[in-house]
């Protein structure tokens, strides 16, 4: 079949050759014949070749008119098409050309590659005119602007870097003009002369604006927050010191809590988490940011410390995530604690460190549990990680899903997420859980429990997210087979050994940005992701409606604990009452046009309830 098909091919392209050279055939006949009938009108003289040629000051003069044909209209240009070298048909002739005289014909010289020229009378051959192709004004201007060679090789430097240092952005612009000066080496001020913070380059505020302005967008709640209580201003002489994920989502958080009556200063949690532009927008903004993505370990509490120690400021509220300020404060300033008022703390690793120092008596002022929260642990947690796992391995690996064996660890609710995305996208999921409500759970939605040891030689990405430590450690990375990924989704860099890995029999080869391949002597090698620290917003972004609802609560929790008369709460760890949980819930419904069910008097009644909530107890998780 595929050999008929093949000849009935070459038949119909033979065939249209054909066609096409008759038809050129055909219209040099009629050239010849009508040149004939113009030469009864022409005296009879020698020709020469140059009497067929359009003069240089004719052909000048068309060249010359082509850019005011195209500047006359654009759109539609007014002069005609002309005869392009090589075209095997005549098309139309340009006006200001003359027609060849006598019986002059027009042939084809195929080793002039298609080139036209006339045969004279007498025999002698002459060279037709060659007339320029029109070119507009737009198609020349965006062929100067394609790259060179070496533009090219930049451009694609360039767009590599900031799909994988992206966002999370990624999507994080990568300025090419950067140097590596580290930036607590730079002296950098905005446009209003402040520089009290320190972050990449000044110069992508405007990049970073437009982030804000998209993430606006997505956070319905956090912006009818800020519009209802802007005049109320519940945070008027609040002082917050926050270390949070700095991404756009974070800049509506603050830009939020400073509407509200706030003054903010900033560093980052993570180290690859910030969106460099972003942290331009907000030291533009004024805020004070002390921040960029690549730190190192020392430039991670240097930025800590310049949050903290400034002379004539002393915050009194703390907005954590890890646990990583409140840390810094307690073990270098502990007098500070002396006027904060609260602490609001949105992570599993920071909670469990506030429990511990709460066990201990060590806890000197109320602390808000947000990371326990509904709105945290019901969307943020499950429905954010079901969509950012997939994200952030894509961008780093290209890994294809489908028929991949992969062990999550950990079956809390960014546990659930993960699985239930790589489940759907055809991988075959193993858990590891130590909670027998949770290995049920997991059991009872398809997926085997099984212990680590069981499955580290087959699988083929291994995903931390318990919130523990040594998880992963070196003797499961050793007999993992070679080419497996090992991320993790918890906070904690603590859950995979990478420390272990750091010997001088161990080869660390850095593929891309925050990707390495960790070879062994054998030559077998596995896939370190973001060197074992949060996934999702190292290496790629999160969905900010989700954001939304995390950032609107840790704004509530916050004018909560501000505004609490003395007494209300002791120094010890608490939940956000159930009432702001459906508040907050509430203010996002608009978005999807969903309307809900109001209780009557009856039934209200026989549920021991109001009708306008709490729904559910304080104990409800």
């Amino acid at each position: 079949y595929l050999g008929r098909l093949g000849g009935l091919s070459s038949f119909i392209y033979v065939l249209g050759k054909g066609l096409c050279e008759i038809a050129t055939m055909s219209v040099q006949v009629l050239a010849a014949e009508m040149a004939e009938v113009e030469l009864k009108d022409v005296p009879s003289k020698e020709l020469t070749p140059e009497s067929h040629l359009t003069t240089k000051a004719d052909d000048k003069e068309i060249v010359e008119s082509e850019p005011k044909a195209v500047a006359t209209s654009a759109s539609t240009p007014t002069m005609e098409p002309i005869v392009k070298t090589g075209d095997p048909s005549p098309g139309f002739l340009i006006p200001n050309t003359k027609m060849p005289q006598a019986s002059a014909m027009k042939r084809t010289d195929p080793q002039q590659n298609g080139g036209e020229a006339f045969v004279n009378r007498d025999g002698t051959v002459a060279e037709a005119p060659r007339l320029k192709k029109i070119q507009f004004a737009d198609q020349k201007q965006e062929f100067n602007k394609r790259p060179t060679k070496i533009g090219r090789r930049s451009l694609s430097r360039s767009i590599s870097q900031s799909s994988t240092d992206s966002y999370g952005s990624a999507a994080s612009y990568t300025d090419s003009s950067d140097d590596e000066t580290s930036p607590r080496d730079k002296q950098q001020k905005n446009s209003k002369g402040n520089g009290d913070f320190c972050i990449k380059n000044i110069k992508q505020a405007d990049f970073g604006r437009r982030e804000i302005e998209i993430a606006e967008q997505e956070m319905p709640a956090l912006m009818a927050l800020r519009k209802r209580a802007q005049g109320e201003k519940p945070l008027a002489g609040a002082k917050v010191v926050g270390c949070t994920h700095i991404t756009a989502q974070t800049a509506v958080l603050m830009e939020t809590l400073s509407a509200l009556g706030a003054q903010c200063r900033w560093a980052a949690c993570n180290i690859y988490s910030t969106q460099n532009e972003v942290a331009a927008a907000l030291a533009e903004g004024g805020f004070s940011v002390f921040a960029w993505k690549g730190e190192s370990e020392d430039d991670f509490w240097w930025c800590i410390d310049r949050c903290v120690n400034l002379e004539g400021w002393q915050p009194n509220m703390i907005l954590d995530d890890g646990g990583d300020l409140t840390h810094w404060i307690y073990k270098k300033y502990p007098n500070m604690f002396k006027k904060i008022k609260g602490i609001v703390e949105e992570s599993v690793t920071g909670v469990h460190r506030l429990y511990q120092l709460s066990k201990a008596g060590k806890l000197c002022v109320p602390a808000m549990n947000v990371n326990d929260s509904v709105t945290k642990q019901k969307f943020d947690n499950l429905y954010c990680c079901r969509e950012s796992i997939l994200d952030g391995l894509k961008r780093t690996t290209d890994v294809m899903f489908g028929g991949k064996q992969v062990v999550v660890c950990g079956y809390g609710e960014v546990g659930k997420g993960c699985c239930a995305a790589l489940k759907a996208m055809g991988s075959i999921v193993y858990v590891t859980e130590i909670d027998p409500i949770c290995a049920l759970q997991a059991c009872m939605d398809g997926f085997r429990l099984v212990k680590l040891n069981e499955v580290i030689r087959q699988v083929d990405i291994v995903i931390t997210c318990t919130g523990n430590k040594n998880v992963v450690v070196r003797e499961y990375l050793d007999r993992m087979k070679n080419g497996c990924i090992v991320c993790n989704m918890g906070h904690s860099n603590t859950e995979i050994d990478v420390a272990s890995l750091r010997t001088p029999e161990l080869t660390w080869e850095r593929v891309r940005s925050q990707v390495d391949h960790v070879i062994w002597p054998d030559g077998k090698r596995i896939v370190l992701l973001a060197e074992g620290r949060l996934l999702n917003l190292s290496c790629s972004t999160v969905p900010t409606f989700v954001l939304s609802i995390t950032a609107t609560t840790q704004a509530l929790a916050l004018i909560e604990l501000y505004n609490a008369p003395e007494g209300r709460y002791k120094q010890d760890v608490y939940l956000l009452p159930k009432k702001m949980d459906e508040y907050v819930a509430s203010l996002h419904l608009p978005t999807f046009d969903a309307h809900l069910t109001e209780l009557s008097d009856e039934q209200a009644k026989y549920l021991g309830l109001n009708k306008n909530g709490p729904f559910k107890p304080n104990y409800y998780r």
